[in-house]
């Protein structure tokens, strides 16, 4: 089986989009709602940004708010090394943002949550009984209201030939939150370890959504839904002189939902940012 695309449009699209995610963690949606321009759009002007001294002047709070340069990336859990991006955190409504580029934001990150609402909804539908009964109240409502929620404008810059041998773009890792809504980069690289152990290639077209499971949704779900790892490989030479920009939107509970009998939603994400080194 492999990870195909599902047209959002299709009669049985929610059937086959929670089959995907059983299998692989992952999910891809064409012909949904999200529109191609807006992302387009944002990706150019953050690349600008990026590319400008600008964006030392956000440099990222004890919030973790801002620009988060390249020297404190994140190393990926059981890694030496750092991953090879930059990044920019952005919290609707309350985190630092430049104000030229704060309304496309807000705009995207509206209709992705939306939209996010949407698939939990789907997930939900198919969950079986003895699953969907260990949710203390519906998916979809977990995250409605959440200032928690991380929108993620990633930059992963070309290469100067210096980078660490060991360093990929982003080491194998798993995401914390319930559910990671990210639309195709503007490059490939994005790859998912399948239940046989090998490597296989998310499908990028540009215009696709991908949808992956957080390990909170793993563990409101009791291990039904797998948070699977995968990760960011480098390009390949032919292509190492170009910039990856990506977008991905964390969708984070309400800080006081209850994710199991171990954990609420706030003290499972505090938990693994001192594994990560963030507290």
């Amino acid at each position: 089986m492999n990870l195909q695309a599902v047209d959002y449009l299709a009669p049985n699209a929610a059937a086959i989009f929670v089959e995907s995610l059983r299998e692989f963690g992952f999910g891809v949606l064409k012909n949904h709602p999200i529109r191609q321009e807006s992302v387009q759009s944002i990706y150019q002007h953050w690349l600008k940004f990026f590319q400008s001294t600008e964006k030392y002047e956000y440099r990222f709070r004890s919030t973790f708010d801002g620009y988060f340069p390249p020297e404190v990336s994140e190393t990926a859990k059981g890694c030496a090394v750092r991953d090879l991006k930059e990044y920019f955190h952005f919290y609707h409504p309350w985190g630092i943002c430049p104000d030229a580029l704060r309304p496309e934001l807000i705009a995207y990150r509206q209709q992705a949550n939306a939209l996010a609402e949407e698939l939990l909804g789907w997930i939900e539908a198919y969950s079986p009984p003895e699953v969907a009964n260990r949710y203390h109240e519906p998916l979809s409502t977990m995250i409605r209201g959440s200032d928690q929620t991380l929108l993620r404008v990633l930059h992963y810059p070309p290469f100067k030939g210096s980078e660490p041998s060991q360093a990929l773009r982003a080491a194998a890792h798993e995401d914390i939150n319930l559910l990671t809504i990210l639309p195709a980069a503007n490059e490939p690289g994005l790859q998912v370890l399948t239940k046989a152990g090998e490597w296989l290639d998310v499908p990028c077209d540009f215009g696709y959504l991908i949808v992956n499971i957080g390990d909170m949704l793993q563990e409101v779900s009791g291990g039904y839904f797998p948070s699977t790892t995968h990760r960011v490989i480098n390009p390949p030479p032919s292509a190492a002189n170009v910039s990856r920009i990506s977008l991905p939107l964390f969708l984070h509970p309400r800080p006081e939902v209850v994710l199991s009998e171990r954990y609420t939603a706030d003290s499972y994400l505090q938990e693994r940012l001192r594994e990560l080194g963030f507290k």
